[in-house]
């Protein structure tokens, strides 16, 4: 699973490339970020890629990521999911 930063506006879901911005494995990207993720859209003109995701920083802002969905991401997600249940929000 590959992602790829960029530039999102959610009002009209205009993608742009991040300068020197680099594929990323995505499973980094989500324990950097604490798997505060969230998918925003689909994309289909951004091949491999195939949803934008934010992931939220300690401050609450969004960083978007392109990223390449696969079976082995949402084996991943049901996985973090399962992890969290139970546990309480302070």
């Amino acid at each position: 699973m590959k992602s790829l930063r960029i530039d999102y506006n959610e009002s009209d879901q205009a993608i742009e490339a991040v300068e020197k911005a680099l594929p990323e494995p995505w499973d980094s990207v989500c324990e950097k970020y604490d798997n505060d993720v969230h998918r925003i859209s689909d994309v289909g003109d951004r091949e491999p890629y195939t949803a934008v995701y934010a992931c939220y920083d300690e401050n609450n802002r969004p960083v978007y990521y392109l990223v390449e969905e696969d079976a082995a991401l949402m084996r991943m997600r049901r996985k973090t999911f399962l992890d969290k249940l139970g546990q309480d929000r302070k």
